[in-house]
């Protein structure tokens, strides 16, 4: 089993006493199995749920142990790569389309957040993206321009007008309004409790190790334990760990990053210097990226290394999320708080910047939810209605452009 992050994560310490599930003690049949029981295997499960599908959601350890616990809950409709991009890749129609299908995810997050009975840290904010340099002010501008003419909530900011809202100075920025952010792990523990309410079935720790598909075309999922579970489709939500797939994944990156949680700010600081708490970050690749939390703290994540395995040196870690400090200092230098936590993670991006949803083109009834890249949570909210449709025998209009056989892939 591969090790999805080392050091010392903030968001498991922020919720006391998680729910535990059960593990599989007989063999269970089911309309869908979903294999894996992190952000995309559990909105997959709660959405399948409250449409009334008989689902079964089975988790190898621990409902959000994995990817979940590093997730910085960032939520933003803007991609790893700008629309103007995506539109020289894929169209201008389709690459609008999946930005506005962004933006729709993150409000439905709300949606779905608000549903819950308990608070998870869901809250709107407006995000900074600016230029790292001037050399990239010609591009950002450009993706401004683009993103105001498909009527997306964005206005520009010059370099006074930066360093007069904020204490720093960059070349120029979009602020764009409908992102949020949210605390992952008590979103995934709420959305997961929430779901087995509507009669979705969670099992922990139940590994499983075998998949196959019968004469009739039922899936066949085996555990380590011995235990069988049949279903007419499953949903492989299993993260960063592509060599899992049972069927065909292609052309995915799987690298690493750092992310580090500072101590509490001193509060009339923290407000006077970070105008609405907004999420900031830039045009530099890899990037830099910023938030804050319910309770004062800054969340700072980027550093990305073409390394696959979390470093295990608590040292060498520090080396890397001590840059990350340094970074915050120079945007926010009375916000002096020192790093209370600080974690390596597995971080996986396919080669065209766009998730894999959809089903397998090679297996009937296997379909994959695997958000990779900056938008993760994202990214699993418009998947969980994806795959509702198709299991339902539903055609959906992002399908083509998500889908693992996808056209753009080709040109990567």
């Amino acid at each position: 089993m591969k090790e999805l992050h080392t050091g010392s994560l903030f968001w498991p310490t922020t919720l006391n006493s998680p729910a535990e599930y059960p593990s599989i003690t007989s063999n269970k049949k089911v309309k869908v199995a979903i294999v894996g029981g992190g952000m995309s295997g559990t909105i997959c499960g709660y959405i399948l749920a409250k449409s009334g599908i008989e689902a079964a959601m089975l988790e190898r350890e621990s409902v959000a142990g994995g990817s979940t616990s590093a997730n910085t809950g960032l939520l933003q409709f803007s991609n790893d790569i700008m629309l103007w991009e995506l539109a020289d890749q894929i169209g201008e129609y389709d690459a609008v389309r999946f930005y506005r299908a962004c933006l729709d995810a993150v409000r439905q997050l709300g949606e779905v957040a608000a549903q819950l009975p308990v608070d998870v840290g869901f809250i709107p904010r407006s995000s900074l993206y600016y230029a790292t340099s001037e050399q990239d002010l010609p591009m950002l501008r450009k993706e401004y321009e683009m993103l105001l003419k498909h009527g997306f909530d964005v206005s520009f900011l010059e370099a006074d007008d930066i360093s007069r809202q904020f204490p720093f100075r960059k070349p120029g920025a979009i602020v764009a309004q409908g992102d949020a952010e949210v605390n992952p792990f008590q979103f995934v523990q709420g959305v997961s409790a929430a779901a087995v309410e509507a009669g979705l079935q969670i099992y922990e720790h139940t590994d499983i190790v075998k998949h196959e598909q019968s004469a009739e075309g039922r899936q066949l999922l085996r555990t380590a334990d011995g235990w069988e579970i049949e279903a007419e489709h499953v949903i492989f939500a299993i993260g960063y760990e592509p060599e899992e797939l049972r069927g065909q994944l292609v052309k995915a990156d799987i690298n690493r990053s750092f992310a580090a949680v500072t101590s509490v700010q001193d509060d009339a600081k923290l407000r006077a210097n970070w105008p609405g708490q907004c999420l900031i970050w830039e045009t530099a690749r890899p990037y830099l990226y910023l938030r804050t939390t319910v309770d004062g703290r800054i969340v700072v994540g980027g550093l990305d290394e073409m390394t696959e395995a979390p470093i295990e040196s608590e040292k060498l870690r520090r080396k890397r999320t001590d840059k990350l400090l340094e970074k915050i200092t120079a945007l926010f230098p009375m916000l002096d708080q020192p790093l209370e936590f600080e974690w390596s993670a597995t971080f996986g991006e396919s080669r065209d910047n766009l998730p894999f949803i959809g089903a397998d083109p090679k297996m009937p009834g296997v379909y994959y939810c695997l958000g990779y890249g900056g938008n993760g949570t994202v990214y699993s909210m418009m998947a969980a209605y994806m795959l509702r449709d198709m299991i339902n025998g539903e055609e959906h209009p992002l399908a083509s452009i998500v889908r693992l056989d996808r056209p753009s892939l080709l040109k990567v």
